[in-house]
């Protein structure tokens, strides 16, 4: 039975691993790591991200502007930078690696050992990419309450709030490390006879291809 729900967690932690990358991008790109309500103008909202200030006016206008130079960012941003850069780039191999290690491709399909390697190091990538992926939004939210909750600002002065990139990243993290985990779930599958391992592959095989291939046999044969 372990063979049959292989390759259904193999594409589900692929899939996963997959929206998790996505969204790690587009939250290294997005400008809402902070967001800045004034309350003297309600109209305006101000956003920080980890390239550029933008400020959102209640008309629909936005303006953008990119921070001169990385050396005059806070470290959080810093740091976020590159661990955002660490965390894209690994989670891009891991796609590729454990790409190669699906049993349902036919590629190297009488080198399941190699496949199973592949397939753990993607998934170890994944892992990574995950951590790297929520330790820079967790240092911004955690430096973000310090400051709101700063006694030696005064009240008067507009403090930084969570932005959506935030919550974006957090989840990207945790796709990430959920598609890890699943294509390392099918590795510690049982071990079978080598009289059956190309048995299991065709079985395997098939269940990968499209359903209406299987719906195109059943008409053949009426």
């Amino acid at each position: 039975m372990a063979l049959v729900y292989q390759p259904v967690m193999q594409l589900s932690g692929i899939l996963v691993s997959l929206l998790g990358w996505v969204l790690s991008c587009l939250t290294t790109y997005l400008p809402q790591w902070k967001n800045l309500n004034l309350e003297l103008n309600e109209l305006e909202i101000w956003t920080m991200g980890l390239w550029q200030a933008c400020v959102v006016q209640e008309e629909g206008g936005m303006q953008c502007k990119d921070f001169d130079s990385f050396l005059a960012l806070p470290p959080e941003l810093r740091i976020s930078r590159i661990l955002m850069f660490f965390s894209n780039g690994s989670g891009i191999l891991g796609l590729l690696l454990s790409g190669f290690g699906l049993d349902c491709l036919k590629i190297g399909e009488r080198q399941q050992e190699q496949k199973k390697r592949l397939l753990l190091f993607g998934g170890m990538l994944f892992w990574i990419s995950g951590i790297t992926a929520i330790v820079p939004v967790s240092w911004v939210a955690h430096s973000t309450v310090q400051e709101f909750w700063d006694e030696n600002i005064p009240d008067i002065v507009p403090r930084w709030d969570f932005g959506e990139a935030l919550f974006v990243g957090w989840l990207a993290g945790f796709c990430l490390i959920l598609g890890g985990s699943l294509l390392n779930c099918t590795i510690c599958s049982t071990e079978v006879r080598p009289s059956s391992v190309h048995y299991a592959v065709a079985e395997q095989q098939d269940q990968c291809q499209f359903p209406f291939t299987h719906v195109w046999k059943i008409l053949l044969y009426i």
